[in-house]
């Protein structure tokens, strides 16, 4: 019989080749350095390759290793499909389940829908990581997450997709603002550099563009903000003004301060959803936790 690496070899090393370090990728698995090198060691043996080139500073992934490291993922994604297989003959939602959520949605819609999903599914064992969208829809597809909940559009490939529903925008500034007239303004009335949005790799400062139809560069600030609260704080200190989402709007995100909404036209909104990769024998628990999000909302 061929010898083959353990599981447990293949997730220290797929974690080494993420870090790039061995304390840390050690760290990250809950194991000392020293087992996770003896580990990684086992492994190059078994598969007779160096996967590692090590120095006292550096850990630089070989060319093969790399490769093997891609070809891990695959191989750990089917081994918790054989656990999906299991789990899916057991009582819905009733083991562990790994959900990604996006930084403008998590604090928002989380503590509306938590609340629920354990009353009515009290065996979940439900894992959250909250991250921009491209970094959770990669660990979707690498199987280190087994559904995320995002907001639409984005360019996603190999996976299914639950719509929720809509999650209109409105146009904020700060009461008594002198940048613009709220009730009676067109985006080219703006003043120059006065829309403040989320920096890059937020997908809402794209939703925002598109759906509020902000055509002119020239109309956005060059400042940009890491968060909602922070883009709220400046709006606040009348620094500009900006755009959105309903779920923001009614939460406490804008008590004690002079922010004010008005609303958009109707065809102004990003979409939420639930995405989950293609073929999972999930799905069908997927889209009952979707029609729960549903009920919420």
């Amino acid at each position: 019989m061929i010898n083959l690496p353990t599981v447990k070899q293949l997730r220290y090393f797929v974690k080494l080749e993420r870090l790039q370090h061995f304390s840390k990728a050690a760290a990250a698995c809950f194991v000392s350095q020293s087992a996770f090198s003896v580990a990684i060691r086992e492994m190059e043996s078994v598969l007779n390759v160096q996967l590692v080139d090590r120095t006292n500073k550096s850990v630089t992934i070989t060319n093969i290793g790399k490769d093997i490291a891609t070809q891990a993922r695959l191989v750990l994604r089917d081994m918790e499909g054989l656990v999906d297989i299991a789990q899916g003959q057991q009582q819905p939602l009733g083991g562990q389940l790994k959900l990604g959520v996006i930084p403008t949605i998590a604090p928002f819609m989380l503590p509306k829908i938590l609340p629920k999903l354990r009353k009515a599914y009290p065996k979940l064992k439900l894992y959250l990581r909250e991250d921009f969208t491209q970094r959770i829809y990669d660990r979707l597809m690498t199987g280190e997450l087994d559904l995320i909940l995002i907001a639409l559009p984005y360019d996603l490939r190999n996976t299914e997709t639950m719509s929720l529903f809509k999650d209109p925008f409105y146009f904020a500034c700060r009461q008594g603002t002198k940048l613009v007239d709220p009730e009676h303004y067109t985006t080219q009335q703006l003043p120059a550099e006065s829309v403040l949005l989320l920096e890059d790799g937020h997908c809402l400062r794209d939703h925002a563009l598109a759906a509020c139809k902000i055509r002119n560069m020239a109309k956005l600030s060059p400042i940009k903000a890491s968060s909602l609260l922070t883009l709220i704080q400046m709006v606040d200190a009348d620094l500009g003004v900006t755009y959105l989402p309903a779920m923001a709007r009614g939460s406490s995100i804008l008590k004690n301060t002079r922010v004010k909404t008005y609303p958009l036209p109707a065809d102004s909104y990003r979409e939420i959803g639930l995405v989950w990769r293609k073929g999972s024998v999930r799905g069908k628990e997927f889209r009952m936790l979707g029609k729960l999000i549903q009920s919420v909302y």
